[in-house]
């Protein structure tokens, strides 16, 4: 629970939401990162990025302590138990939800129950900058103080804890806990709209309504395999990603944290991408799901049409082209710079996210759903468009500056017409596919005979490279390779770029970062598609353990020590091992 220089360490955070938005919630009861209302909206609190000025909102014991936390089972909603000297006191967090689904404000509640013995809690709600636009103030009104920063406007609901001092810019207060004892710290803000207060007690109430609300959630994806308890919580961490009001999903909820501790390597994921929105859907189908999975599929093939049929690499939540990138003059965590709304990424071109596009809808037909007719021309378009643009440069899946024809690339190509003449085949688009087959074999020769190094034994990261890349990988789940090439290559990829369970992303990245969580488990999967089952499941036990106490990814994992780098929670970490963990599954299904 120690902190450096005020900045807690990225596996100390715990997430909840409420599919709008995500609060982070570090092992010493601060929420250190909250958006309102909207997970990509400006934070008032986020101090995981300044922690002097960047906001928090603090519940603890005042006295020194010791912290077990967990989520309740089934459910985005946490609990942890503080142990002092003089007692015992459990504090169950929660962004709140309605009875219709998300509720039309931000709610947050905080419940104190006490345990055993007395415990003195100290609670402070302290709006920050909003990342450097905003000065927040409390302002009083006729049925209270309220908190207001640009144009949000929050208020502070107390229950059983009438100790409150207000200040010029913030709340805070104090009371003891007793056995059977039970406070609320409630915290409810909307943006440019007027502000419902609701009685303390409704928040309180609020906390059961969604613990039930996430369980019947919980109930309806089904799935009895191997590590069962970690594929529940990795889907649970995928569902706060979603974005309820839209039907988009969200490569992970922060931005700049830093992939690279001395600074450089800051991006923003608050957006959908292309590739991650694909990965999701597919664990989604997978697990039986049906609303999340038609408003994804609906969600992203409305924005490509009203924004380019030639599809982007990301989207914002809303369904917008993103635009620039800004850096707010705030220090980012534990000073390494800089700190960036936005993602330098949107003008670039990845050829593979043709195969991530064409790999959501083949999934999504195969599962028993029919594509509307313009949706069936549109699709028709961007494939004969991936016929000419894979003998294309692009930056890859990596957004690399370096353009080249990355082997990666080229499979998502290969994919997009390999799923296009499914669909063709089956009725679901127009057009001869005659075109889309032939491209499709020029594709295939080109990855075998240019990309492939006999000397290495292994798929080059592109043609006459001298490094490997680990998303090459993703050739064993597109069925482009389950064979020996395949499998050799798995083998050169743990000897280069292998560091324990883990892989780094491509040859001589590891001296600017640490090993990159899909990775890893995408080596699990391409494991199991080319048979060697027992060494899947080896390397699955092993992966399975470096989550932090709750479950719980970043983007990165440094080897050395199991601490985490990047964006958090990921998207595509947990991604990763739902995929991993069913890939298995299915492979021991086959078997038997």
């Amino acid at each position: 629970m120690s902190r450096q220089d005020g900045y807690a360490a990225i596996e100390d955070y715990a997430a909840i939401g409420d599919g709008r938005t995500v609060a982070l919630i570090a092992d010493d009861g601060r929420i250190d990162w909250l958006s309102i209302p909207n997970l990509d909206s400006p934070p008032p609190f986020a101090a995981v990025l300044d922690a002097e000025h960047g906001g928090t909102f603090a519940l603890a014991p005042v006295e020194p302590f010791s912290v077990e936390r967990e989520f309740v089972e089934g459910t985005n909603v946490l609990t942890t138990l503080y142990t002092t000297d003089t007692g015992t006191v459990r504090v169950t967090d929660s962004l709140n939800t309605g009875v219709a689904g998300r509720l039309p404000w931000v709610e947050l509640g905080r419940r104190i129950d006490g345990v055993q013995g007395t415990v003195d809690m100290a609670w402070k709600v302290a709006p920050g900058t909003m990342l450097g636009i905003a000065s927040p103030w409390a302002y009083d009104t006729q049925h209270g103080t309220v908190l207001r920063a640009d144009g949000l406007t929050m208020a502070v609901r107390t229950l059983e804890a009438d100790d409150v001092t207000v200040g010029d810019q913030i709340i805070d207060g104090t009371f003891t806990t007793a056995p059977g004892s039970r406070h609320l710290i409630g915290l409810v803000g909307t943006e440019n709209e007027p502000l419902h207060l609701p009685e303390p007690i409704k928040v309180d109430e609020g906390i059961d309504r969604t613990v039930g609300n996430w369980r019947m959630w919980s109930d309806e994806f089904h799935y009895d395999g191997p590590w069962k308890e970690h594929v529940a919580r990795s889907a649970l961490a995928l569902k706060l990603l979603l974005h309820s009001p839209s039907g988009a999903i969200a490569a992970a909820a922060t931005t700049s944290l830093p992939e690279n501790r001395t600074g450089g390597k800051n991006w923003d994921y608050r957006y959908a991408w292309v590739r991650d929105t694909a990965y999701t859907i597919r664990a989604l189908i997978r697990f039986g799901l049906r609303e999340e999975v038609h408003a994804a599929v609906a969600w992203l093939l409305k924005v490509i049409r009203l924004n380019d049929p030639l599809v982007n690499v990301f989207y914002t939540l809303g369904g917008e082209l993103p635009g620039g990138t800004e850096q707010p003059d705030v220090p980012g965590w534990r000073g390494v710079g800089p700190v960036v709304n936005g993602n330098a990424a949107a003008d670039q071109l990845q050829l593979g996210i043709f195969g991530d596009l064409f790999a959501i809808v083949r999934l999504y037909v195969d599962a028993g759903n029919v594509l509307d007719a313009e949706t069936g021309r549109l699709l028709a378009t961007i494939a004969d468009e991936a016929c000419d643009s894979w003998q294309r440069r692009d930056a890859g899946i990596w957004e690399l500056e370096d353009e080249q024809h990355y082997t990666s690339s080229k499979l998502g190509c290969w994919q997009a017409l390999d799923c296009a003449v499914h669909l063709a085949e089956e009725g679901q688009i127009p057009g001869v596919a005659d075109r889309w087959r032939a491209e499709r074999g020029r594709i295939r020769r080109y990855v075998e005979e240019e990309c492939w190094s006999e000397e290495r034994q292994a798929y080059l990261a592109y043609p006459g490279a001298d490094g490997l890349d680990a998303s090459v990988l993703l050739a064993a789940e597109m069925d482009f390779d389950r064979g020996e090439r395949l499998s050799s290559t798995i083998d050169a990829l743990g000897r280069e770029l292998g560091v324990g369970p883990h892989l780094y992303r491509y040859s001589g990245v590891d001296k600017e970062e640490a090993t990159f969580v899909a990775c890893g488990f995408w080596r699990v999967s391409a494991l199991a598609c080319v048979g060697r089952d027992a060494e899947a499941s080896e390397l699955m036990d092993q992966l399975v353990e470096t989550s932090n106490d709750v479950g719980l990814y970043s983007e990165m994992i440094d080897a050395s020590d199991g601490s985490f780098l990047g964006n958090f929670p990921q998207g595509l970490s947990h991604l990763a091992l739902v995929n991993a963990a069913l890939t298995i599954a299915h492979s021991h299904d086959a078997t038997n």
